[in-house]
């Protein structure tokens, strides 16, 4: 059976890597992969597939999958390739997306025991982050 490198490389989801090693470790001990989710709306959609796919792979093979929501970057919004304003999103409402988007993550990954996945959210630690400690 081929190893998840092999895996991955097999289905056409590795174009490139800045280090081949890289693809070696993914066969070894268990890793931390992370992927980024947009929570301006409160389900995801079928362009988060891949990565959910991928992520779900990951824990199969014994690595820790991280799904990152983006509760301080959604407060800004997604002008969704357009030129108009963004809109702008409330931290409940924000809230509220994440809390409709956790049982979708959880269809794929499983969040349970000590080496399961984390939904984390960046507003955890860019919330408290003031403009000057920024700069």
């Amino acid at each position: 059976m081929p190893g998840l490198a092999d895996d991955l490389q097999f289905r056409g989801l590795v174009h490139q890597v800045s280090d081949p090693e890289l693809l070696v470790r993914l066969d070894g001990a268990p890793l931390v992969a992370y992927s980024g989710f947009d929570p301006s709306a409160d389900s995801l959609h079928v362009g988060h597939l891949l990565q959910l796919c991928d992520l779900r792979r990951l824990q199969e093979a014994g690595h820790r999958p991280i799904a990152l929501a983006g509760g301080a970057t959604g407060l800004i919004g997604d002008p969704g390739g357009k030129s108009e304003e963004r809109n702008l999103l409330s931290e409940d409402q924000v809230r509220a997306n994440l809390e409709g988007v956790r049982p979708q993550l959880e269809r794929f990954l499983d969040f349970s025991g000590e080496g399961g996945a984390v939904l984390a959210n960046n507003a955890d630690w860019l919330g408290s982050v003031t403009l000057f400690e920024f700069l």
